[in-house]
């Protein structure tokens, strides 16, 4: 049985502007993907069998071209480029691509990959998902389908969830495919329309999802909306002919998603808009009295805030009293529809978006900070009307409403490329989501190397101040053995929190967060030196390699205090797997508080009072966690399926209206 012919990419034919049709399915569809995936599954029992005789015969034609001098070397590159530009990405074509770029990965890079990573490649090029664990060289691994797609003369998008990580790995893979004769570019912020065309144009181009998924709406944007491959033919052959020098990208032939469970799941929930700035002045007049109308109802009586939903839904007296003190006013106010709108949002921007945690104030903008990477974004505006009465409750210069024009989810978006795969550590939870939405199967890559990695009993304090205690003596043990200590928080202003607990402490450190995110780089560079200490945000979690130096090791390895639980355990599993990488040791320690903003959610003060109880109340403690970061899990997935719904049947009416996405 082989595994590449099974399920091997079909060609992928060099259309104009390529991509996937919409595949809006119904009930039928539904079942037969369905069936699909269970045929799947009884298909793979066999898989590790096959797996294994693949990865033999790879290594067979590697050893063969260890053997090779550099010009004989070069030949090969030749014929093996001839041969997947000819009969494309064969299983045997396959086999040699990745032996050649494994050889030259050597020569190169001093690096050849191991058999975890080939196998992690073979998943990558059949268009599944590679879950492998952290620290086990994904960023090289894609490098395996990446280079021989390209030489089969495939244009290839890496998909990473920042600018920053986009730009490492396309620096640190340089070599390589300079010396495979395949181009390598990258798409930063800020770059211009014809820096970016001419980007695209290379064969392997690294982005972050953000800038080339707006880059791609843009390019609907200039096409006029939905069209079809003939329609876009017809207008190259008419009056249009100067479309293709407005566009910037060539299509969506074959994308590899880094980090994918962020991108695909996490960052789902967030649509992407392109659109144009209203009146300030009128946006400060009507934000200003819809903050000064919300302030005046009543908690419990006027409104209810449902916590686990982070929303808040107006009462019946609500209506009443908004109905009553409005009535003298014109406008929206004279609107019902309208008017709860804008109470709705005022409401949430008193009662659920926090300065420090979901935005800070940065050279007097309200920026937002991600909740899952920590960066800000600058470039991001929550929309209708919510960034507005925010810039208003904090007293900076107001903006206008971004007012649409284009709008698509990521959903949609990665489902038209021609070829999906990805890679990331943290998968199993998301599977099934996966595969219902993007038709994605996950294949575990076992690790090269067993993992040392130690977790230690979790601790759960009655307060916030026992809990920074305990983290600064934590810290202090820790450091006194040589050891360097990372300390995740989830938002801005926690880490500013345990910067103060530290310096209380007399402990040197350094903080990284959304504020100083220019100076990412040379932290981390220093997180592994001998008793060093460094507080984070999730910056410090996805696609970070702490190096850590060789006493660093023999001490122990890097430990992980995790101060707070995420809104989904995939993102704490994340930043405990910045230790114990590839085979070290490592430790990870969770030093939590019945304080957490994530038990506010379960709206249950008498069960929380309970467990302050000091004596027997342990294992409540840890349940009273697992069981909020359950539910804040489940209310995302039913908001992420609720927008897979919606972007349908917004689709379905744009197919009438023939309006843009």
């Amino acid at each position: 049985m082989d595994p590449i012919a099974d399920s091997a990419p079909r060609p992928l034919r060099l259309d104009f502007y390529p991509e996937q049709r919409d595949r809006d399915e119904g009930w039928l569809e539904t079942v037969e993907r369905a069936v699909s995936s269970g045929l799947g599954s009884a298909v793979r029992l066999l898989h590790p069998l096959a797996i294994r005789a693949e990865l033999a015969r790879i290594r067979r034609r590697g050893r063969r071209l260890e053997r090779l001098h550099e010009a004989a070397l070069d030949g090969e590159r030749r014929e093996t480029r001839a041969a997947l530009r000819r009969h494309g990405l064969t299983p045997e074509n396959v086999r040699r691509g990745f032996a050649l770029v494994r050889e030259v990965s050597k020569r190169e890079l001093g690096l050849r990959h191991h058999d975890v990573q080939i196998r992690g490649g073979l998943a990558m090029i059949r268009g599944e998902l590679a879950e492998m664990d952290t620290g086990e060289g994904k960023t090289i691994t894609a490098a395996l389908a990446a280079a021989t797609a390209a030489l089969a003369g495939v244009p290839v998008h890496v998909i990473t969830v920042n600018g920053y990580l986009a730009r490492r790995d396309c620096e640190t893979l340089a070599p390589l495919y300079d010396a495979l004769g395949v181009s390598v570019a990258v798409i930063e912020e800020g770059m211009e329309p014809a820096a970016r065309r001419e980007a695209y144009g290379a064969d392997i181009v690294y982005a972050s999802n953000t800038e080339i998924a707006f880059d791609y709406l843009r390019d609907r944007l200039v096409f006029g909306g939905r069209q079809g491959e003939l329609r876009r033919r017809l207008r190259r052959l008419t009056g249009d002919r100067d479309l293709e020098e407005r566009l910037v990208m060539r299509g969506l032939h074959f994308a590899i998603v880094d980090e994918a469970d962020s991108v695909l799941v996490d960052e789902a929930r967030t649509p992407l808009i392109i659109s144009r700035q209203s009146n300030p002045e009128d946006e400060a007049q009507w934000a200003g009295k819809a903050l000064e109308l919300a302030g005046n109802l009543a908690r419990d009586v006027d409104y209810k805030l449902i916590g686990d939903e982070r929303r808040v839904r107006l009462t019946d007296r609500g209506r009443e009293t908004l109905t009553r003190r409005t009535a003298r006013l014109d406008g929206l106010w004279a609107s019902p529809i309208r008017r709860e709108e804008v109470i709705h949002q005022a409401l949430s921007a008193l009662h659920l978006f926090k300065l420090g945690d979901h935005y800070v104030i940065h050279d007097g903008k309200v920026q937002i900070v991600d909740e899952y990477t920590g960066r800000l974004q600058p470039d991001r505006s929550w929309s209708d009307g919510l960034h507005q009465l925010i810039e208003v409750k904090e007293g900076v210069e107001v903006t206008g409403q971004n007012l649409s024009m284009a709008r698509m989810t990521y959903q949609r978006f990665f489902r038209r490329y021609r070829m999906l795969s990805g890679m990331t550590g943290t998968a199993r939870e998301v599977r099934g989501e996966l595969w219902s939405v993007y038709g994605l199967r996950v294949s575990r890559v076992p690790p090269n190397r067993p993992s040392r990695l130690r977790f230690w009993r979790p601790k759960v304090r009655s307060h916030a101040d026992e809990k920074w205690a305990r983290v600064a003596a934590s810290t202090a043990r820790e450091v006194a053995r040589g050891r360097p200590v990372l300390i995740g928080t989830r938002s801005v202003a926690a880490s500013l929190t345990a910067s103060t607990a530290l310096e209380a402490a007399g402990i040197d450190h350094a903080v990284l967060n959304a504020e100083n995110d220019t100076e990412e780089a040379a932290i981390i560079a220093r997180a592994g030196e001998p008793a060093r200490v460094t507080v984070a945000t999730n910056l410090a979690g996805r696609g970070v390699d702490i190096a850590l130096a060789e006493t660093v090791t023999a001490a122990g390895g890097l430990h992980v205090i995790l101060t707070e639980r995420h809104d989904a355990g995939r993102i704490d599993r994340q930043l405990a797997g910045r230790a114990g990488r590839r085979g070290e040791p490592g430790s990870v320690e969770a030093i939590l508080s019945l304080d957490d903003p994530l038990l506010d959610l379960l709206q249950s003060p008498a069960v929380r009072r309970l467990a302050r109880f000091p004596w027997g109340t342990y294992g409540l403690r840890l349940r009273l966690f697992d069981r909020a970061q359950r539910r804040t899990e489940r209310a995302h997935a039913r908001a992420r399926k609720e927008l897979v719904r919606q972007d349908r049947r917004l689709n379905t009416l744009l197919s009438f209206t023939g309006g843009l996405e």
